[in-house]
């Protein structure tokens, strides 16, 4: 799969809303192996495992986002895995691609989903 291949026509991802809910089936385990910083990207790296069959996913965020605060270190690899649950739950565990890139976007979403509710609320009235 090519880099920075992306998930396609089905628009914008959503990771964080309270009301989207995505149903994986119990049988498969998804396991985050690590990361490798790029010359552009960090490279998260999943490896998901269903009836003895494992496949390795790979999801990149540009090393920009967290020069400019719009991810940390520290949480990257919780928005790499509600990005790899998306994909796995729309699929029904068989996304057609293995490699995502995180955008702008689904980073400001996440974050948003963490503001303090009173944070939430200031943030929408400006």
């Amino acid at each position: 799969m090519a880099a920075g291949a992306t998930s396609g026509s089905r628009g914008p991802v959503r990771l964080c809303r309270n009301h989207d809910r995505y149903q994986l089936n119990s049988a498969i385990i998804v396991q985050y192996i690590g990361f490798e910083a790029k010359p552009l990207t960090r490279e998260y790296t999943f490896n998901v495992r269903e009836a003895g069959q494992e496949r390795e996913f790979r999801l990149n965020i540009a090393n920009e986002a967290f020069v400019s605060h719009r991810a940390s270190y520290q949480d990257a690899p919780g928005i790499c895995a509600l990005r790899l649950q998306v994909e796995l739950a729309t699929y029904s565990n068989h996304p057609p691609l293995t490699q995502y890139d995180i955008t702008g976007t689904e980073l400001d979403s996440y974050k948003q989903a963490r503001l303090p509710k009173r944070g939430r609320k200031a943030q929408q009235n400006f």
